[in-house]
């Protein structure tokens, strides 16, 4: 389950990236029309203007702009900034890899395996789904990821 703060990320990038391509939106702007608070969502686009993904510009005219295409933005990505690794056991992360305890031999782990499987399916999903497919008519991600379970 991802985090409230995790989902007002998404739902900020998302309305940045509905903005025009050299407009800028205030935060106060982007928090009401996604109800969000105001000061959590100032600490969200803070990490992820840290993480590149957003810019500031200050002043009475500034407020926020993607940084980069919506196209070069995925669901993966937001949610490593927010989340973290998204790896549901610690031995399977790519970027925060660390043995779990107690585990003798993770070649022989039955949990690992099946959870390999799960860790699999959702970075195929979220680094493969980009905030331009949201935005896409008719939900280009909803049915290219079905086809990945059925």
């Amino acid at each position: 389950m991802i985090s409230l703060k995790a989902q007002y990320a998404l739902k900020a990038v998302l309305a940045l990236a509905r903005a025009r391509p050299d407009e800028v939106l205030m935060t106060a702007e982007i928090a009401e029309s996604q109800a969000i608070p105001k000061k959590f969502l100032e600490q969200i686009l803070l990490d992820l203007k840290h993480q590149g993904v957003v810019v500031s510009r200050r002043g009475k005219t500034g407020g926020y702009m993607l940084r980069k295409s919506p196209d070069l933005i995925t669901f993966g990505e937001i949610l490593r900034i927010i989340e973290g690794p998204l790896a549901p056991l610690p031995c399977l992360s790519r970027s925060a890899y660390r043995r779990c305890e107690g585990c003798a031999d993770e070649a022989a782990c039955e949990i690992r395996r099946v959870f390999a499987r799960v860790a699999d399916a959702n970075r195929r999903i979220l680094d493969g789904t980009t905030i331009a497919d949201c935005l896409a008519p008719g939900g280009q991600s909803e049915s290219r990821n079905a086809s990945l379970f059925g």
